[in-house]
């Protein structure tokens, strides 16, 4: 992926809140295809998309999740939209993450199968560290479904010994909307 690269157009599977459901656990379904989130040409949006490792890892939820989720107005200051964090994980994983983080800006997206991290060029395998299949970490700014700019760390390759981050962090990003 680079800077005037279309984005894929996928499915997420999603679970979302429906009170009309009831009980204990009142959630349905919900298929959700990508340029409705990152936008097109019939649906024209501006949007931060970054990926990471994993829901529940240390830098993830240290650092980059709460610096896009603290920096929100910002963000929206500088033009964007929305704020969307994609990561190779199942729908409940990122659902029960985006709890446990009292997220109210950025919007956690599922990718359980990885399909859209391997049509964006960006999966690797992770097995050294019992991962499997996940995204390598990045960032971009989405204009209606079209990268503007992208943001990835160093050093892509398979079962990679260390996680950089630095070139991804919303810092950095931010640093581009405000220049």
């Amino acid at each position: 992926m680079s800077q005037g690269s279309t984005l894929p157009v996928v499915t997420f599977h999603t679970r979302v809140r429906d009170e009309s459901i009831g009980g204990d656990n009142p959630f349905r379904w919900e298929d959700v295809q990508s340029d409705a989130l990152f936008g097109s040409e019939s649906n024209p949006r501006r949007v931060v998309l970054f990926s990471l490792p994993g829901a529940f890892t240390p830098t993830c939820s240290t650092f980059q999740l709460p610096g896009f989720e603290n920096n929100a107005q910002a963000f929206k200051d500088a033009g964007i939209d929305d704020i969307y964090c994609v990561s190779v994980n199942d729908t409940f994983v990122m659902n029960a993450w985006g709890r446990g983080q009292k997220l109210e800006n950025v919007k956690v997206v599922p990718d359980g199968t990885g399909e859209f991290t391997d049509k964006m060029g960006m999966l690797v395998d992770k097995s050294n560290i019992g991962f499997g299949k996940r995204s390598w970490r990045y960032a971009a700014v989405i204009k209606n479904g079209v990268v503007e700019q992208w943001f990835e760390e160093p050093g892509k390759c398979d079962n990679h010994g260390e996680d950089p981050y630095g070139v991804s962090s919303p810092e950095t990003v931010l640093e581009y909307l405000t220049k």
